[in-house]
């Protein structure tokens, strides 16, 4: 798949291994909590993080990408760090070199403190709110558009440092799902937009219409994913 006209990178999205937090069960979204290391992988996410470091080696491969072009970008949270760490060893990248960035627009989407820690059953009912309304905020938490704001700033980040490389964006579900609506409304839209810059180009496609639709691209633990 050949790079969109108006970005300098290929990107790549991984969703962080299956986590503590997941095994329990447990919505773990504020930085505070996410940072601990009691809310890192569990033994199974470590597993899918292997694999997808494979997954990724192979596709790099057959795209005839050399690994000094990689670069891995990851959220500040214990989970996604263990992933992209997981990950950079299969790529034999040493994760504390300039290839492995750790990035804080990345980070969970804070579900607001009336969630943190609860079931993540509550997420069904984020999920109803975000596609009823994708600006309207969970009690002091982030709406959809909040995340794809920061996001649009993470992307703009990352085209700034680098360029002609392979970009691995290790990062969460939601957050995840929501780049991929705003990445891809912004392809679809490419031949038609009037905007001549990347900045204008990702703040035009955070829409209601656009971002409510951010379920459809989700995302299982572990799973690596091309997305342009």
């Amino acid at each position: 798949m050949a790079t969109a006209s108006f970005l300098r990178n290929r990107y790549w999205i991984l969703r962080h291994g299956k986590s503590i937090p997941n095994e329990k069960g447990l919505i773990v979204s504020s930085i505070e909590n996410g940072i601990l290391p009691e809310y890192q992988l569990a033994p199974e996410g470590v597993g899918q993080a292997h694999l997808a470091g494979e997954q990724f080696l192979k596709e790099l491969k057959e795209n005839s990408i050399s690994l000094e072009n990689v670069r891995i970008c990851y959220s500040p949270f214990s989970r996604t760090i263990h992933t992209a760490k997981v990950a950079s060893s299969v790529l034999n990248l040493p994760f504390e070199g300039p290839q492995c960035k750790m990035m804080e627009n990345l980070r969970e989407r804070y579900f607001g403190p009336s969630l943190e820690l609860l079931s993540h059953n509550k997420y069904a009912e984020i999920w109803a709110l975000d596609e009823e309304d994708p600006f309207k905020r969970p009690e002091g938490g982030e709406s959809v558009a909040d995340v794809a704001s920061r996001f649009a700033k993470a992307i703009l980040q990352i085209e700034s440092l680098f360029q002609g490389c392979a970009i691995l964006v290790v990062s969460h579900g939601d957050p995840l799902q929501i780049f991929q609506t705003v990445v891809g409304s912004v392809v679809k839209q490419e031949d038609e937009s009037s905007f001549d810059d990347l900045s204008s180009t990702l703040q035009a496609v955070i829409t209601k219409p656009i971002l409510s639709k951010h379920r459809k691209f989700a995302l299982l633990t572990g799973e690596l994913r091309s997305v342009v």
